[in-house]
């Protein structure tokens, strides 16, 4: 057996499923989308995703995905709900019900008092005119073509789509909800993802004798003192009113020094980088790395609003805070 060229059977199968599921995205799920923004506008309302089987891990994980991303969501199992886990429901909420062949005893069983309560149901199914679909207000289709088990049997293709299709609907409400980054920092308040969102170039900068600046027409030499003193990969050029000049780093003395004799004497500017990227206090620590992948850059000058040298960020200190 060719191991490699099963496995990219398997995954062209399955990408097969979620291009036929994006095809197929009609009203349904702009239905879907709208009722669930009406369930969740005045902040007491959620989504109560149910299914059994791969659809229950696929509910947690969707589940999960919405609460993270500001759409309130919660798992419910059909069977515990059966046996007191259906208070979870509320009136004010809504139910996104999951089953491919939407015949499944458990999830049609629960689905009987969600009506009687008369919370909304949006169904995620293969089949149109299952029982599912018959109790679904709304109804989204997950329909593929086969399942990657050979036996079309063991669900893959389908349970891939569905999930792909849960990433969907809550990008989707993201964006049709206006949820910034500062509301993700939110709801995300430990660990790296939170420290990156929450804490700010302030938080991080180094400032004092922390970091190194040097007047603008000084000799190379005197720039090398205050970087050593601040054990700082750069050092800011500043203008008489501590305006930024440029920047000199490592890497600017290192690629002079072979071009350039007596290096030391020279005047900073001659070394300098001019108009450098810099970042202000305000910013979002997140916004340090994105500058740090998008120009391959180790040191960033901090200023204020008038362009006055205030402090710096150096890439080193970010696995110490715990950003990287």
């Amino acid at each position: 057996m060719d191991y490699l060229k099963r496995a990219r059977e398997v995954l062209d199968i399955e990408l097969a499923g979620i291009e036929k599921v994006k095809n197929d995205m009609g009203e349904g799920f702009v239905l879907a989308v709208d009722a669930i923004l009406e369930t969740i506008k005045n902040g007491d309302g959620k989504v109560v995703i149910t299914g059994v089987g791969k659809n229950w891990h696929i509910g947690n994980k969707m589940a999960a995905t919405l609460t993270s991303t500001g759409t309130p969501a919660v798992s419910m199992h059909p069977i515990e709900a059966m046996h007191g886990d259906f208070g979870i429901v509320s009136d004010r909420d809504i139910v996104l019900a999951m089953s491919y062949s939407g015949a499944s005893d458990e999830l049609i069983a629960v689905l009987q008092p969600v009506k009687r309560k008369g919370v909304k149901i949006i169904a995620l199914t293969g089949e149109m005119n299952s029982p599912l679909a018959e109790y679904a207000d709304i109804i989204v289709s997950v329909k593929v073509e086969k399942e990657a088990c050979p036996f079309n049997m063991a669900p893959t293709t389908s349970t891939t789509a569905t999930l792909a299709l849960g990433d969907a609907l809550a990008m989707v409400l993201l964006e049709a909800r206006g949820f910034k980054i500062e509301d993700y920092a939110k709801l995300h308040p430990g660990g790296a993802i939170g420290r990156t969102l929450l804490l700010h170039v302030s938080d991080v900068m180094r400032t004092g004798n922390r970091y190194a600046t040097v007047k603008a027409g000084l000799p190379v030499r005197e720039a090398l003192i205050a970087m050593t003193g601040a054990k700082a990969g750069c050092v800011a050029i500043v203008n008489d009113d501590n305006t930024l000049a440029g920047i000199m780093t490592d890497g600017d003395l290192r690629r002079h020094l072979i071009e350039t004799p007596n290096l030391i004497e020279h005047s900073v500017d001659e070394v300098m980088t001019v108009n450098p990227k810099t970042l202000t206090p305000d910013m979002l620590a997140v916004e340090i790395l994105n500058i740090y992948e998008e120009f391959n850059i180790d040191d960033l000058i901090v200023v204020d609003e008038n362009n006055r040298v205030i402090g710096a960020v150096d890439i080193q200190d970010m696995p110490k805070l715990k950003i990287l």
